[in-house]
């Protein structure tokens, strides 16, 4: 019984990691102008009320919580990846140390702007960031776009129910990672949260996007595109069709977180 539940904590770990590692890189930047999700509507009757907390209480005691020791799950992660996706990128990036620190310290990152970077060392583009144009005529080359499209197809590939109940059955070991990144008394799931807005809010933007050269890179001449932080421009330079795709599926996961 212990190995079967280690086995299932495993492959929910690896969901999570997969969605997050997936949300950390693809989640590479921000939206200024993409629509808000509505706010579901709130119920003032005293018997809708009691009827909507029944309904929580019974959603959570039918998820069955299990445990996870951070330090010695990534060999079943490992193994038990190539049963979540049927995408073979899934697997190559999940050969990596610590996927639910990874997962939790990147999630941390884009909630606060930064970029995931560091974290995620299991994905690199095959080519150069590529611009096109000259002196004063810079842009972003859409031909430079595709190196992400591997993203964008393994996240957007996630069932996104079952990927939020995996993630609710393993909480209690991605807050023991979120509590040992130096956050003892909050919780990781506000975190998750606001690093789905920060991704939102990426403008999704189909023309030229002009560009100023600098000393040993570029930026944006668009004064707004330009003060978005770290982790939105990744994901904007990803380009629009990727950032169209991976926005919608951080849409379906917060609505059903």
């Amino acid at each position: 019984m212990e190995e079967s539940k280690k086995v299932k904590i495993a492959a929910l770990s690896a969901i999570i990691l997969v969605v997050a590692l997936v949300i950390v890189y693809f989640i590479f930047i921000r939206d200024s102008g993409a629509p808000e999700l509505e706010p579901s509507e709130v119920v003032t009757q005293e018997s809708s009320e009691s009827e909507g907390e029944e309904a929580v209480s019974s959603e959570s005691e039918a998820i069955d919580v299990l445990s996870v020791e951070l330090d010695k799950s990534d060999g079943l992660v490992r193994e038990l990846v190539g049963q979540l996706s049927s995408h073979p990128d899934l697997a190559r990036w999940l050969v990596t140390e610590d996927v639910i620190r990874k997962f939790v310290a990147a999630v941390d990152n884009i909630a606060n702007g930064h970029s995931p970077r560091h974290q995620i060392d299991f994905f690199k583009p095959g080519t150069e960031f590529l611009v096109e144009g000259g002196p004063g005529d810079f842009s972003m080359d859409p031909a430079g776009f595709a190196r992400y499209n591997a993203v964008a197809d393994v996240f957007s590939s996630l069932d996104s129910a079952g990927t939020v109940r995996l993630y609710r059955q393993v909480t209690p070991a991605v807050q023991e990672a979120y509590k040992d990144l130096g956050y003892p008394e909050e919780r990781f799931h506000a975190s998750l949260v606001r690093a789905i807005d920060e991704l939102l809010q990426v403008p999704v933007i189909t023309g030229d996007v002009l560009l100023e050269e600098k000393i040993k890179s570029f930026a944006f001449a668009d004064a707004e595109l330009e003060a978005m932080s770290q982790a939105q421009k990744h994901l904007f330079r990803m380009g629009p069709q990727n950032v169209r795709t991976i926005q919608t599926k951080l849409r379906e996961l917060k609505t059903l977180l």
